[in-house]
């Protein structure tokens, strides 16, 4: 495996990818979620908003995209950000096609980001996930390589249909 920068002739494979990777995900998501505030999120589908989210990231900041590539074949991605103002990096997307998962191609996407965010001079590194179901997998890769949780509460209210 190589990781290497993103390069836009592999836009269409980043973004089949990324659907690839979050399908198993997004029907938990759903089971777990108040159906207004899914519905609100994507009503489109989440295979829209996820196309359309994940081809921002790759258009609009694509120096900080890099891939893990298995004998040519794109096997996952990772964006990272740099925060300057919190002397913090942040993993903002970790995708890894299905059938490269549990093979360390997530491991070497973080541990490179983790590189890039040290090398920028930062003390810290962030990654958000969802805490539903769908997400316990990326909890449990995210908490392997050292990461702690912050508790955090979001909260949602209905206010349509007189609620």
């Amino acid at each position: 495996m190589i990781i290497t920068p993103y390069s836009a002739d592999r836009r269409t494979e980043v973004l089949d990818l990324s659907v690839r990777a979050w399908a198993p995900v997004f029907p938990k998501t759903r089971a777990a979620v108040p159906g207004f505030v899914y519905d609100a999120f994507y009503p489109e589908g989440w295979e829209a908003r996820q196309v359309g989210d994940m081809a921002a990231v790759i258009d609009g900041e694509p120096e900080n995209v890099d891939l893990a590539l298995v004998d040519d074949v794109l096997a996952g991605w990772v964006c990272t950000r740099l925060h300057p103002e919190d002397r913090m990096g942040e993993v903002s997307v970790l995708a890894v096609d299905p059938q490269y998962q549990r093979r360390g191609v997530g491991n070497a996407l973080m541990q490179h980001s983790f590189e890039r965010i040290k090398s920028a001079g930062m003390s810290m590194v962030m990654v958000e996930t969802g805490d539903d179901p769908g997400h316990a997998p990326a909890r449990a890769a995210y908490e392997a390589v050292g990461f702690e949780r912050w508790p955090v509460a979001r909260y949602f209210k209905n206010l349509k249909d007189g609620a």
